[in-house]
Order: C-alpha cells, then structure tokens, then sequence
C-alpha cells in the first residue's frame, strides 16, 4: 500500500484583496456624482455582506430592516437558500440615503440596485461597477491592475478578513452560505 502513489491535485489559490485594497475600491466612485453614490453603496454591500452577486442584485427595499438596532437584510440564494445578515452602520446609512434618494420607502418591494435605465441592476451591470471602480482606484493602488477584480472578489476578502481573527470556520459558512454547487466561498 505504501508503494501506491498519492493522487497530485492542482489546489488553487483563492485569491483575496487586503482592506485598504477593498476600502479604495469602495471610495473610488465619486460621491458627489449621481452615479458615484449608488455604486459607492453596491461596492460597500458587495464588502459589507459578503452576498453573491445574485444575491446583493436581487435586494429589494422590503428585505432590509435598517431602523433596528442592528441593521439586517435577507439574502435570497439559490433554491430557497435565504439568509439574514447583519449589516454595520456605515452600510445601513449608505442605503438609507440611497432609498432617500430615489424615493422608497422600507416596505416597498422595489429593487435597491438599479442600472442606468431604472431597472434591477443585473449581473452585468454589477460587474461594470466594480471594473469602473478598479480602473479608478488604480489611480491610487496601481497594484490593483495586475489583479483579478470581479464582484465575487470581495465575498473572497469577506471571508479571509473572517479568518484572520480566528473567526469559526461554521460560522463564516453561516454568514456566507452553503457553497454554490462545485463552488466555495
């Protein structure tokens, strides 16, 4: 049996962006823009929850319970697969004003995310304001253009920012999710 050679796997690695990396990715949209706010606040969900694109995409105002003392948004996954995760305050501010601003009210079942023509913001839409936002951002990082910038990048650094600390691998897949067939994280 000891003669017998051991199967050679190829493991690849995950790659992840630091936080000074992910937060100028957050602040590389210009606030003072109309579309600089909205992309601002998906960049910072994207961060913040950890969601799947699919998943941040499909966040309607009736899914996010902002006035409680520990802000929370339901996350629909794939068949059934719903979660609530906590949202930190400067997230919850984010989307207070962006439904000010647009004009929804909490319990409305309106898409949050919106692409240019006011319809729910799409996958392609999603990754359009994340490459826009890396192509500023290398401005300041110019390291960042080497790497591989997409939305699910940042429910990577989500989960590495986790780990770091020693947070229980459980309950990171709680907050995370159960894995998308054939995929982790």
């Amino acid at each position: 049996m000891l003669t017998i050679p051991i199967k050679r796997t190829h493991i690849e690695v995950t790659y992840h962006l630091t936080r000074a990396e992910v937060d100028t990715l957050i602040a590389a949209p210009d606030p003072k823009t109309p579309r600089g706010r909205p992309d601002r606040a998906f960049l910072l969900f994207l961060a913040r929850t950890g969601a799947r694109v699919s998943e941040a995409t499909g966040v309607n105002a009736n899914d996010l319970q902002l006035e409680r003392p520990h802000p929370q948004v339901l996350l629909r996954g794939k068949g059934r697969r719903d979660r609530v995760v906590s949202i930190p305050k400067d997230l919850a501010r984010a989307l207070t004003t962006l439904l000010s601003e647009r004009g929804i009210a909490h319990h409305e079942p309106r898409p949050i995310f919106v692409g240019a023509r006011n319809e729910r913001l799409t996958r392609f839409g999603a990754t359009h304001i994340v490459r826009r936002a890396a192509a500023e951002a290398v401005a300041i990082r110019p390291a960042l253009a080497d790497e591989p910038i997409s939305p699910h990048i940042f429910r990577h650094s989500l989960t590495m920012k986790l780990l770091q600390p020693g947070v229980d691998l459980l309950a990171i897949q709680a907050w995370l999710g159960p894995p998308e067939m054939g995929y982790s994280a």
